[in-house]
């Protein structure tokens, strides 16, 4: 049996045996999927781009309302914060993201998005939840939902966010910057799930300890020159020859001055320059996004992309007036971290629930995710933890093993998870942190 064949397998394994510890949430929660999907198609259905989240956060506001939680909206512009205090113990804030993305959806589903909107681009384009935050909505709603049906079983605080802007890594810091932690109180404990589109049966959990996703950071470089006539380059100083320097000698950033260990990207995903065949531009414009995980490597890069495009602007000869132009935008979306030792209890706690062929360590990865603003708001009060659920459609893993079909990404207008396995999931294991985490009298 190859390495399909067995995910497979135990994607079908993982209805025949269900640890004992999970029947409790699981008969409730079977009760409660009829509505949550109902939520998730409506949710897909209709997406809203980021900061304009204000019909899917009024939706799910009234829901945390009825289930008698203490809601606030409007927080850092769309966000919504739910409270619920049931006696003394820890504070634990569940989060999940709202905010669709500028896609035109082309996935077939029968409740596939016809939203149109117009970005700060200026682009009418369709709109679609790629990235799976509609799942990650429902089963938020679904936790809320198992939680507020058991407070005698857990004592704490419980802190619910719905957060806007992830896809513009701002908007956990607007909530943040708005008096998340200050107006309301302050976890100890911060979780989420993301989905994610994985070579393995939709449902199964995977985690990173340590750094789990990466820093992100967008920089432009306007590369001045001498403009002139295409027929005599020696009167001028070309910005287009001098920015494909520049591109070049970059990559030695990562090679040459960053250690092997640690790893790191430079991508260069725009050159703009020039309008006319035979004329020799005054400038060019680079647009890049750098990847790395720790503080010192993000500096590290920074500063070489910086001194990269000086010192190749001085090798052309370019007077000080005229040294390119180098723009970090700010802000940034920083390194997502997973407390180890709390990643590896919380599994601990999972792999009794959902079996231990469930629950996988996967490797990092460099994409980026502004919970991490989170625990770096109090990173020493704060234990976080964002967990993977894969919701690949095991037709999807069959056409990768017998048609070498590769798995549509997140972000890709055909992205269509196996909604129903990432909501159960989603839903369980976040009621059963939370569970765990504020145990009633201590017990």
């Amino acid at each position: 049996m190859n390495a399909i064949d067995r995910l497979l397998a135990l994607g079908l394994a993982l209805t025949l045996a269900t640890p004992a510890a999970a029947q409790d949430l699981e008969a409730s929660l079977a009760e409660d999927m009829p509505e949550l999907m109902e939520l998730y198609r409506d949710l897909h259905a209709h997406p809203e781009l980021s900061f304009e989240e204000h019909e899917t956060a009024a939706k799910l506001a009234k829901r945390m309302r009825d289930l008698g939680f203490e809601v606030t909206e409007g927080v850092g512009r769309t966000g919504v914060v739910s409270v619920m205090t049931n006696g003394e113990g820890p504070v634990v804030l569940l989060r999940a993201d709202m905010d669709g993305l500028p896609v035109v959806e082309q996935t077939g589903l029968p409740f596939a998005s016809q939203v149109t909107a117009t970005p700060a681009s200026g682009v009418t384009t369709g709109v679609m939840h790629a990235c799976g935050h509609d799942t990650h909505m429902a089963g938020f709603i679904g936790a809320a939902q198992l939680l507020a049906e058991r407070k005698d079983e857990w004592q704490g605080t419980l802190v619910m966010v719905l957060q806007p802007a992830e896809e513009l890594g701002l908007g956990a810091l607007a909530m943040l910057e708005d008096g998340l932690y200050t107006r309301f109180p302050k976890p100890d404990y911060a979780l989420a799930f993301h989905d994610a589109a994985a070579p393995a049966p939709a449902g199964t959990i995977g985690y990173t300890p340590g750094y789990a996703l990466a820093n992100v950071d967008s920089v432009d470089i306007t590369v001045k020159g001498v403009g002139g006539h295409g027929a005599y380059p020696h009167t001028t100083i070309d910005p287009v020859v001098l920015a494909s320097s520049i591109v070049m000698k970059l990559q030695t950033v990562v090679s040459r001055n960053s250690s092997p260990l640690d790893p790191a990207v430079i991508t260069v995903g725009s050159f703009h320059a020039g309008a006319k065949h035979n004329i020799i531009s005054d400038e060019a414009k680079l647009q890049l996004t750098v990847r790395s995980y720790s503080d010192e490597s993000r500096k590290l890069l920074l500063d070489g992309i910086a001194r990269v495009a000086r010192g190749e602007a001085i090798t052309a000869g370019l007077p000080e007036e005229l040294m390119p132009e180098v723009t970090v935008e700010d802000p940034f979306t920083p390194s997502t971290f997973n407390d180890p030792d709390f990643t590896q209890e919380t599994m601990a706690g999972f792999r009794q629930r959902f079996g231990e062929d469930r629950v996988m360590e996967w490797p990092a990865v460099m994409g980026g995710e502004d919970f991490s603003q989170f625990r770096r708001a109090a990173p020493e009060d704060v234990k976080s933890l964002i967990f993977w659920i894969s919701g690949t459609p095991a037709e999807m893993l069959t056409a990768l093993e017998e048609e070498g079909k590769p798995l549509p990404s997140l972000h890709s207008p055909f992205w269509a998870p196996d909604a129903e396995a990432v909501v159960r999931t989603g839903a369980e294991a976040l009621a059963s942190a939370a569970l765990d985490l504020m145990p009633r009298n201590g017990g």
